[in-house]
Order: C-alpha cells, then sequence, then structure tokens
C-alpha cells in the first residue's frame, strides 16, 4: 500500500473543494485534493446555464465558466490531485488521520493533519417523497436530465411534467423547452414557490410555462416506459384533496424535490449532524465536533448561490491550514445560518422581476407627469436599466450546448456573448443546434460570429479536448 502525507487533505473537487486547496495552499499548508469523478469542477460541469458569479465576480457566468476560474488558479499553484479516486476508510489517530482511497492506482493510505469534507450533495428520488404506481423508465431526477441532455447531449423527455420548483426544476423546464419539448407545467406541493423569484421569471413566465403551488403527482403509469402521471390539488397540511385528481399524458416526470447533503464520511469520522441541516454542526471556523474535521459547500448545507459555496470552502480551507500549523484559535462560536432565498411574489401588471441577480427585486413601472417612463423597487442601478428595457425591447440570454464529433465530449457547452432579442431565442436556438466542432477548442473561443446579425457572438464556455 503506497502512503501519501499531507497536512490538509480535501475530498471533493467541486468549488467548494477548489476553493478549499487554494485558500489553504496560500495558507502555506501542503494540500492534496482528491475527488472521485475524472474532472474537477463537480456539479458545475454540468450546470451550462447563467448565472454563476455574480457576487463574487460581478458578471454572468456558466457553471463550467465558473469552476475553470478555479480550476486555472489551482493549476497554477500545483495544487495536487488524485482524480477517480474513491474513500473506503476514514478514522482519526493521535498524529492526525488516516484516509485509505482506492483508485486505478490500487490503494493508498493517506495520513493528513487536518481533512476538509467537500463533498456536495445528492438528490431525493421518487422513492423518498412516496409516488404510488409501477417503476417504468421516464422517471428522472432534475440532475440526471441535466446530466442526459448537458453532457451527454441526449433529450430524455418530448412531454414531460416537473415536481418540485427548486431552481435547477426551474432551470430544467427552459433548457427542455428550449431544446425541443413540451413541459407541461411545474408541480409545487407548498403553497410558494422554492425557487430564485429571477428564475421564476426566465424560466417559466418567460415560456408560459404554469406554474401550479400546492399541487403535487400522486400516481405515475406505465409499465416499460412511462405514459402518464396523476396530478392532485393538497390541503393545507399537504395532503392530496379527494376528488381533485387529473391525469396527464407524458413520457417523463422531473423530480426537483430537494436535495441531501453527502455526509458518509461524517458520519464515519463521528461527526455530528444537524438534523434540521442534515450537514455537520460546525462553528464560525467551519470546524465540525470533531477537531480537525471541516465541512464546506453543499455537505455542510444546501446554498443558493454557489458564490456562498466558495466563501465556506475558502474559510474551511484556511481554517483547516492554521489547525495543521496549530494556529487555528479555539473557537466556540455556532455558524449563523446562511438566508434561503425569498420566493417569488405575486405581480401587479405594471410590475414585474429583476432577472439582473439573484436578489430578483420586484420592479414596478410607471410614468411621472410628462410621460416619461419611472421605476422603483430596484436596488441598484442595474434592475432600472433592465425595466426600462424590458418594456421597450426585452433581451435575454441563451446558454446551450453544440455537438462535437468527439464520442467522449458528445457535446460543448456554449452561451450568447452578449443579450439578445428576446423574440429571437428560439431562432438563435435553430443556428446553435447546426453547429458541430470538429477540433479541439478553448473557453471563449468564437463558435458562431454575429449570429443571425444579433450583434451578440456564440463563444465556447469550456476547454474541448484541451486539459
Amino acid at each position: 500500500m503506497n502512503t501519501v502525507l499531507t497536512d490538509v487533505l480535501i475530498i471533493g473537487g467541486g468549488p467548494a473543494g477548489l476553493a478549499a486547496s487554494i485558500a489553504a495552499h496560500e495558507a502555506g499548508a501542503k494540500v492534496l485534493l482528491i475527488e472521485r469523478e475524472p474532472r474537477l469542477g463537480g456539479i458545475l460541469k454540468q450546470c451550462i446555464h447563467d448565472g454563476f458569479g455574480l457576487v463574487r465576480f460581478k458578471e454572468k457566468l456558466s457553471g463550467p465558466e465558473y469552476a475553470e476560474r478555479f480550476i486555472d488558479v489551482f493549476r497554477e499553484k500545483g495544487i495536487p490531485a488524485m482524480l477517480q479516486t474513491f474513500v473506503t476508510d476514514a478514522k482519526k489517530t493521535p498524529e492526525g488521520f488516516e484516509t485509505t482511497v482506492v483508485n486505478r492506482e490500487g490503494v493508498t493510505l493517506i495520513r493528513s493533519k487536518s481533512i476538509v469534507l467537500a463533498t456536495g450533495c445528492r438528490e431525493r428520488t421518487a422513492k423518498q417523497v412516496s409516488i404510488h404506481g409501477t417503476r417504468p423508465a421516464g422517471v428522472f431526477t432534475a440532475g440526471t436530465a441535466q446530466n442526459f441532455i448537458n453532457l451527454l447531449g441526449e433529450r430524455p423527455t418530448k412531454k414531460c411534467v416537473i415536481l418540485g420548483s427548486g431552481d435547477i426544476g426551474l432551470i430544467m423546464a427552459r433548457r427542455l423547452t428550449l431544446e425541443g419539448a413540451e413541459v407541461l407545467g411545474v408541480y409545487e406541493v407548498k403553497p410558494t414557490p422554492s425557487g430564485l423569484a429571477r428564475n421564476i421569471q426566465q424560466c417559466l413566465r418567460d415560456f408560459d410555462i404554469p406554474l401550479h403551488l400546492s399541487h403535487t403527482v400522486t400516481r405515475v403509469f406505465g409499465d416499460d416506459r412511462l405514459t402518464g402521471v396523476e396530478v392532485a390539488k393538497v390541503d393545507e397540511h399537504m395532503k392530496p384533496i379527494p376528488g381533485t385528481e387529473e391525469t396527464l399524458d407524458c413520457d417523463a416526470l422531473i423530480l426537483s424535490v430537494g436535495l441531501i447533503p453527502e455526509n458518509e464520511i461524517s458520519e464515519t469520522l463521528g461527526v455530528k449532524l444537524d438534523p434540521k441541516t442534515r450537514g455537520p454542526l460546525c462553528n464560525t471556523d467551519l470546524q465540525t465536533s470533531v477537531p480537525g474535521v471541516f465541512s464546506c459547500g453543499n455537505s455542510l448545507q444546501v446554498f443558493d448561490l454557489v458564490d456562498y459555496v466558495s466563501d465556506s470552502g475558502e474559510t474551511a480551507g484556511k481554517s483547516a491550514a492554521a489547525y495543521a500549523a496549530g494556529t487555528l484559535p479555539q473557537n466556540d462560536k455556532s455558524r449563523a445560518p446562511v438566508p434561503l432565498a425569498e420566493p417569488a411574489k405575486d405581480m401587479a401588471p405594471n410590475q414585474m422581476v429583476c432577472i439582473t441577480c439573484p436578489r430578483g427585486c420586484l420592479l414596478t413601472v410607471g410614468r411621472d407627469e410628462e410621460g416619461n417612463l419611472t421605476v422603483t423597487g430596484n436596488s441598484c442601478p442595474r434592475g432600472e436599466q433592465f425595466a426600462l428595457n424590458e418594456v421597450t425591447a426585452p433581451k435575454r440570454t441563451i446558454c446551450s450546448t453544440v455537438a462535437t464529433a468527439f464520442p467522449e465530449a458528445p457535446v460543448l457547452p456554449c452561451r450568447v456573448s452578449t443579450d439578445i432579442p428576446k423574440e429571437r431565442i428560439f431562432e438563435v436556438m435553430e443556428e446553435v443546434n447546426r453547429v458541430r466542432v470538429t477540433k479541439p477548442v478553448h473557453r471563449g473561443e468564437v463558435l458562431i460570429h454575429d449570429v443571425l446579425g444579433t450583434g451578440a457572438d456564440v463563444i465556447a464556455t469550456s476547454d474541448l479536448l484541451n486539459e
């Protein structure tokens, strides 16, 4: 068995783990990152939509663009990583920690002074929300559907129902619509939506996709393949109301019913978990109940914004480096929870939700005594400009994929370089779907120049075969 010595072991190569690795390295610690997938970036590799980085970089980046900014720094600093590597055991010792991992090279024992858990989260499944019926093909979690369409280039449905109004479900409603699928509606068991107000606007209202609150899916139909679902209204206790059932013909049910932090390794190490968040109980240094074990990102709690995931990774990385060096001060203060997103608000005819940032301000457009347009409700100048554009010439961005000639990477994520007229979205999508990349491409490279005369280029948002 090989043995590796390091100061800080980071488990997980997504946005939290990357930020933790960089922070620990910059604090002077010897760092090793392990990741179970063949590429760094975590879930962001398949999150091709924009909206990432608005807090940290003041830019609208796609998921791959956001991740690769950290990956670039990670590589520039020469931080070592073991990919396609799985943890089989972890334990605390008098000297620190011993973590056993396995990969293609065999079994390795990693001895470290501290550990940062950045293992992310997983989706709840149909079994966990108790939907009755058979088990036909065609029931997907939103993340699985996203993986099919954004990484494999395969559309998993022609006509679907989405259960749950979390952000990933809303984003997939738009993505599937852009790829030609029919989304019959989004059904949410609670009386208010779960996702950000900006996503209700740009993913549902923009495409006339109905949102049914206080509704749920009660049954699925089909033997080999899903043929339909039964939906029903629910009461104040979220129990189906008899007599309100309706059957919808569809070939897929997409589940966006919540995320659960991945904490099997935490439990192996004896870390105490918060029964509410299902993540580790931590102090403000993000140290868990086991001294020397730190937690960050979505394994700590499910964050609404990746920017906050990175912030938590930096805190955990710095703290783990200080612990390894013996300089971490005693800190028994509990961590304050990150505020959750506000639900989308009902709007009057002259109101709109701003989509320029996650805040989702409710804007009101009126006219002054001279007939000039006025905007209220915005918390920044971008909101005012958005509202004026929305009234006179609404624009949107497009994030999609183009086909490639390479089986190992069948699609390449892309986006328009600037917003385009809203009414031209589907025309531009037709042009995007005609592209086939036949050579390696760098992030930011132009795939279509001035698409359909809109003034926007279609650019790659990830490297293709350049790693």
